[in-house]
């Protein structure tokens, strides 16, 4: 009688388990609820060459802060708004783009998302100051998605003109970006110009006419403005390959609008420049005596460059004669001993700078040395 009890009662636990709960076998975990991510909140919107650039983080988490196990798959919406109209309950807004999970990383760049939205020629027809709101959504089932981003507006205006004829001229201190200037776009007020600069991968010698399509190893990223057709470029390392491309920026207002990208430029600075002369050489002159013999002592100015190797000393016979190497190896220091002088001799002393790339500098003014 107990055990048939005890039985009756393990069944009714079981049958109550799974109506309420909808258990599943032992071991098997069941989510209580769709696994929803937080809400996008800083979704931005602006106009680059014929598309609208958005760009937001990408949620890593749920709402209830738990790791997502995957990137969620992304929804943008948009809703084209006539001139003067606002965001309101009767706004058409549509399914624009779809972004599955296991295509989010090719719009990746660090913890954010750029997605680009190409205008059509009926967008860029439409009325001035015409615009499109941007929303977005992430999922990550089915079951539920995120709830909406905050809601941006961009107006559309007229593409600036892409800048050309890019050139890089390689300085020892910078390295100096030249383009043709690009006109004003109507209804403009300004115009100035935006460098952008990547480090490139090997082997890219020959780079493709669109930057996207090169194998960088940094991304794009701003260099710097430039309100004139030339940027100076003063960060930069020797034997580093770089891509430059220049966008025009003009501004409608109080909006800034970016043309597309240049035609690329690579370039791969190479130290081909010396070091300056050593100045203010001096000598003394120091006789023999009865424990040694005679010897020159020479020092100079210290020269300024940061990538300085060191110095070498040139001995010659004749003021106008280029002289011997008499330095065996590079001299850490601007001074130097020559201790192979001959008593009675006259000696012409120059001394050049080497940098770590292997350039010389010309040989300092020659200083004489009288040996008695």
């Amino acid at each position: 009688m107990i055990r048939a009890a005890a039985l009756l009662a393990f069944a009714f636990c079981l049958l109550a388990c799974s109506l309420a709960t909808g258990c599943a076998a032992p071991g098997e975990p069941t989510a209580r609820h769709p696994v929803v991510p937080v809400a996008v909140i800083d979704l931005s919107a602006r106009e680059y060459g014929n598309a609208f650039a958005l760009t937001f983080t990408l949620p890593s988490r749920s709402m209830d802060r738990e790791a997502l196990a995957e990137h969620p798959t992304i929804e943008i919406y948009s809703a084209a708004l006539p001139a003067g109209a606002a965001i309101d309950k009767k706004t058409e807004w549509r399914l624009a783009y779809a972004i599955p999970s296991e295509r989010v990383d090719a719009y990746l760049k660090g913890e954010h998302i750029e997605f680009h939205d190409p205008l059509t020629a009926d967008d860029l027809a439409r009325a001035p100051g015409s615009s499109m709101a941007y929303k977005v959504r992430t999922r990550a089932s089915k079951a539920r998605g995120s709830e909406d981003s905050n809601v941006v507006i961009a107006r559309i205006y007229p593409a600036p003109e892409v800048p050309r004829d890019l050139h890089v001229n390689v300085t020892e201190s910078a390295l100096i970006v030249t383009w043709a200037e690009a006109a004003v776009p109507p209804g403009a007020t300004s115009r100035a110009y935006r460098v952008y600069r990547g480090v490139v991968e090997s082997g890219q010698e020959k780079l493709a006419q669109d930057v996207s399509q090169a194998k960088l190893k940094t991304q794009l990223e701003l260099a710097g403005p430039s309100p004139s057709t030339e940027f100076r470029d003063s960060h930069f390392e020797f034997g580093t390959p770089y891509v430059y491309t220049v966008r025009s920026v003009a501004q409608f207002g109080a909006d800034l609008v970016e043309s597309a990208d240049s035609a690329p430029v690579l370039v791969t600075p190479r130290d081909i420049f010396p070091p300056a002369a050593p100045a203010n050489l001096e000598i003394t002159i120091v006789p023999a005596t009865q424990q040694a013999t005679a010897y020159v002592e020479l020092s100079w100015a210290i020269n300024p460059e940061g990538d300085l190797a060191g110095y070498t000393v040139y001995r010659s016979d004749a003021e106008d004669a280029p002289g011997d190497r008499v330095s065996t190896e590079i001299l850490p220091s601007p001074t130097f001993r020559d201790i192979s002088v001959l008593p009675g001799r006259r000696y012409y002393y120059r001394v050049s700078a080497l940098d770590r790339a292997g350039n010389e500098s010309p040989k300092s003014s020659a200083v004489q040395a009288d040996v008695p």
